[in-house]
């Protein structure tokens, strides 16, 4: 596979970070081929080095973009904070000019919400989603709440997982990790997801305490033409963990 190319692309007042790997054999059939382009957004706080290992992994049959939202990684920080909505749209218009549509949508944690609502807003752009440990569960819909799971989580990840969190969320900042998180606990994926037209795919780990079992479920149960995979000793960063198993399940569903 070619290496990954990073890019800042802007709309409106808004700075993407994009970082795309070009596997030989699928950019060559990429346009007869829709199941060979993915892009794979990170949760809130985090990055795109936190889905390198699923990124490397698809990318060995497949093309591959991730993506650093306004305010993450490598993206700096807007004037105002994007709300689920605005980002979703902006994101539309970003992979527009990446390559031809439409994309399987791959989005960790409140990642799951953004790709939810671009599929909702934009179907043209996409032919699939895949949910991994997606937020907010109803067990935990506070901001409060959710950063307690967020830390029980973290005490039984693995060192790896929490090394790039931290550098991640101290790169973002409290102010607007909470600006955003204000707007992942309001968004009502259960129902959003019941308006995708798309599959949709959800990805847990069985230890997963942000994204519980009957959460994940409830929106295997509202998706349309849908599947609920699960990973029995991963927790809530399982695309880190298991990443060449999430892969798998991926590529099957795709």
């Amino acid at each position: 596979m070619n290496a990954s190319r990073g890019s800042c692309i802007r709309v409106g007042g808004l700075s993407f970070g994009v970082f795309a790997t070009r596997a030989p054999h699928a950019s060559a059939a990429s346009a007869a081929s829709p199941d060979s382009r993915y892009v794979l957004v990170h949760g809130i706080g985090t990055s795109h080095h936190y889905l390198s290992r699923l990124h490397r992994e698809l990318a060995r049959s497949a093309d591959v973009w991730s993506i650093d939202l306004p305010g993450f990684g490598s993206a700096p920080k807007p004037a105002s904070a994007p709300d689920v909505g605005e980002m979703a749209n902006a994101l539309g218009r970003v992979l527009e000019g990446v390559g031809g549509p439409p994309f399987v949508m791959i989005g960790h944690s409140m990642g799951a919400q953004w790709v939810t609502e671009l599929a909702r807003l934009r179907p043209d752009l996409v032919r699939a989603v895949v949910l991994i440990g997606p937020v907010v569960d109803r067990e935990h819909r506070s901001v409060l709440a959710q950063c307690r799971a967020l830390v029980v989580d973290a005490l039984r990840e693995t060192p790896s997982v929490n090394g790039l969190v931290l550098m991640a969320y101290l790169r973002c900042g409290p102010r607007y990790f909470l600006r955003q998180a204000r707007y992942m606990v309001r968004y009502r994926l259960e129902e959003r997801i019941a308006e995708v037209s798309v599959p949709a795919l959800v990805v847990r780990g069985g230890r997963d305490v942000v994204a519980g079992a009957r959460w994940s479920r409830l929106l295997r149960d509202r998706a349309t033409r849908s599947g609920l995979v699960t990973f029995a000793r991963h927790r809530h960063a399982v695309q880190h963990t298991a990443p060449r198993e999430v892969a798998a399940a991926i590529r099957e569903f795709a």
